[in-house]
């Protein structure tokens, strides 16, 4: 993983080249103080200040130069991100501006998936010094939870398959002093079936398991954070077409936001008692592949009739949600990279968010709004609960008609969901289609950041920046 560290550094007025920012409202004023030099060179540069827009000014003497950015009036997450891709190697810092969120920009953008590229691109080093090494700390956090939800999901399903993705947790437990308690295979058949039976097809070396991690003090609040671990999805015997399955590597990627969030809440000493667990399956096919009309038993006792194996998230999150109740947690989160009709109806870059409790819902929603990670809340309709409706056994897995698929598959966990205890479910894609500034095409986190900024503010001590 990239070094962050060695790229947000305290100002202590060491030499760095200096970064100038100036607003498009701003840029006219500006220019007309400058020399005559400066105007050619920005006129040939044809730079106009929009956001992210940089050009190179060279000193009188032609010896030193500085950067000219474009940015908004109040710097963002990404305002930073061109310029940190672009520029040469060395140390900068900002002309009379706090760097503030867009720290993180500047060490995303640097950050690269290269694990299997026989020659990596060169390892660059630019680095900012920061005018506030409080906050140091906390973007470094960010910038390594981010990226490790990225590599996880850019990483294919060869090297990241249900015991891979148990290496990974026992790592980053590990290194705060978690316990990790493993059901794997067979013995999960009992205790949580629809786990097993989701799992069940995949060769004996991706023998599907539950990941369970304790952290934190017992007398603190207890938080359970869940993540669906489908580390490749074929579909099942309701196989997904080749277009279908291209990308589903992927759909561990809520396995992968679930780890990090808890890696950001063991790192930060957050005052919880912390429950962690990743059902960690692959939905393959074979002899033994759980079928269409097949009626599975569950750890709560329920009764799933299979509509469609292809609606597999939901059933081993199922399993999973109902453990996490048995402990009586104050809150539980899930992660989900669920269902395509979340992203037919918000796109790729906009998470669904589902929550049992309004209070919960506007915290996330507003948490999303203050960290720039936006997430888009959309109604547990009971209304559509006949959409699940079996003719067999108590519910279905797999709504009727093709309507409202994201808000079904909600109502289905939300069976699981412990009662009378405030659960959000997050329906996020954990990939992006297309790249930005400081986000890559690939493996993304999405509502992460939204996530912990409202664990923050629930459980965290009173801060003066908050």
């Amino acid at each position: 993983m990239t070094d962050f560290a060695q790229l947000l550094l305290p100002d202590r007025g060491e030499p760095g080249r200096t970064i100038h920012t100036v607003t498009k409202a701003g840029f006219e004023a500006w220019l007309g103080n400058q020399p005559e030099r400066v105007r050619m060179l920005i006129a040939a540069a044809r730079f106009r200040a929009k956001p992210g827009e940089f050009v190179i000014l060279p000193d009188e003497r032609g010896k030193e130069w500085s950067v000219l950015l474009g940015t908004p009036e109040t710097l963002g997450t990404w305002d930073l991100a061109s310029a940190a891709a672009k520029l040469p190697d060395g140390s900068y810092r900002l002309d009379d501006r706090d760097s503030g969120a867009a720290a993180l920009g500047w060490l995303l953008a640097q950050h690269r998936f290269d694990r299997y590229r026989q020659k990596p691109g060169p390892l660059c080093k630019r680095v900012l010094l920061s005018r506030e090494p409080a906050k140091i700390e906390e973007t470094l956090a960010l910038a390594e939870a981010v990226a490790l939800v990225r590599d996880l999901v850019d990483t294919p399903t060869s090297d990241m398959g249900p015991a891979d993705l148990q290496a990974a947790i026992e790592q980053v437990a590990g290194a705060h002093g978690a316990r990790v308690r493993v059901t794997t295979g067979e013995a999960l058949a009992e205790g949580y079936p629809m786990i097993h039976a989701v799992g069940r097809a995949a060769a004996p070396d991706r023998a599907p398991r539950l990941i369970e991690v304790e952290w934190g003090d017992p007398a603190h609040p207890r938080v359970a954070i869940v993540g669906k671990g489908v580390c490749f999805d074929s579909g099942g015997l309701d196989i997904k077409p080749a277009s279908g399955m291209r990308l589903m590597k992927k759909d561990m990627g809520g396995a992968a936001h679930a780890l990090a969030l808890a890696g950001l809440v063991m790192r930060a000493k957050l005052p919880v008692r912390l429950h962690l667990l990743v059902p960690a399956v692959e939905n393959a096919i074979s002899g033994d592949a759980f079928r269409p009309g097949d009626v599975l038993s569950t750890r709560k006792g329920l009764f799933v009739e299979i509509g469609n194996t292809d609606a597999e998230g939901r059933l081993i999150l199922g399993d999973a949600l109902v453990r996490a109740g048995e402990d009586k947690p104050e809150l539980v989160l899930d992660f989900a990279t669920l269902t395509g009709a979340a992203r037919v109806a918000l796109g790729p870059e906009l998470p669904a968010l589902f929550a049992n409790e309004d209070g919960l819902g506007d915290e996330l929603l507003a948490a999303g709004s203050a960290v720039e990670d936006p997430l888009w809340r959309l109604p547990l309709w009971s209304g559509y609960k006949g959409m699940l409706k079996s003719d067999v056994a108590d519910i279905n897995n797999a709504g009727e008609g093709g309507f409202a698929g994201a808000i079904t598959a909600a109502l289905f966990l939300a069976e699981f969901a412990p009662d009378g205890v405030p659960w959000a479910h997050f329906d996020t894609s954990a990939w992006r289609p297309a790249g930005k500034p400081g986000r890559p095409k690939g493996g993304e986190a999405l509502g992460l950041r939204a996530a912990w900024e409202m664990l923050q503010r629930r459980f965290g001590e009173a801060r003066p920046d908050r």
